[in-house]
């Protein structure tokens, strides 16, 4: 099934700064719709390198996920490893080398499941989503202010994680989902 895509963008009339800090750039844009119509629209530009999310299964088929604090919403959060590409990372180097800073381990496998992008109508950032497997015991120094937890989880109970209060986060409820579905059916392709 495929769909008609709209040909082509609105024509951008203006762009201004309106705000800019350590992270973000907030964007005013003044645009110009194929039907003439022109709107006013406000976007946050990240450092447009991407952000990669990794689901890691450790050899006793447990997921290993990390309980974080999350400034957004003011509480800790229950997700899979993630951060930001440093400059000259591929997705996969990133994935290990954020494995190694948030739950000491690399991995020797790294499967891409989806690039996705959050909340697009106001936020650039795209996000790699990597299953990662055949897991080693390595460890680097990263950014986080506090330690991180770790927190293992049975694969056979993946749909119970969805049911925690603390897992609510948007991209690491659609990793786990593009989990079961490349498990269920692409795994046994390759």
């Amino acid at each position: 099934m495929t769909h008609k895509k709209h040909p082509t963008p609105p024509q951008i009339l203006s762009n201004n700064v309106v705000a800019k800090s350590r992270l973000f750039t907030v964007e005013s844009l003044e645009l110009k719709f194929s039907n003439n119509e022109e709107r006013q629209y406000e976007r946050i530009r990240g450092g447009g390198r991407g952000a990669v999310m990794i689901v890691p299964l450790n050899a006793d088929n447990e997921l290993l996920l990390v309980r974080e604090y999350c400034a957004g919403t003011n509480d800790y959060q229950l997700g899979f490893p993630k951060g930001l590409i440093d400059p000259g990372e591929t997705p996969e180097q990133a994935a290990n080398r954020e494995l190694k800073e948030e739950i000491g381990f690399g991995a020797e496998y790294f499967k891409p499941l989806r690039t996705v992008t959050m909340a697009p109508s106001y936020f650039n950032a795209t996000m790699h989503i990597l299953f990662a497997k055949q897991l080693y015991p390595q460890t680097l120094i990263g950014d986080e202010p506090e330690p991180l937890v770790v927190v293992k989880w049975p694969l056979t109970q993946w749909q119970s994680l969805l049911e925690q209060e603390d897992f609510t986060e948007a991209r690491s409820v659609a990793a786990l989902l593009l989990l079961d579905k490349y498990l269920a059916f692409g795994a046994a392709d390759e």
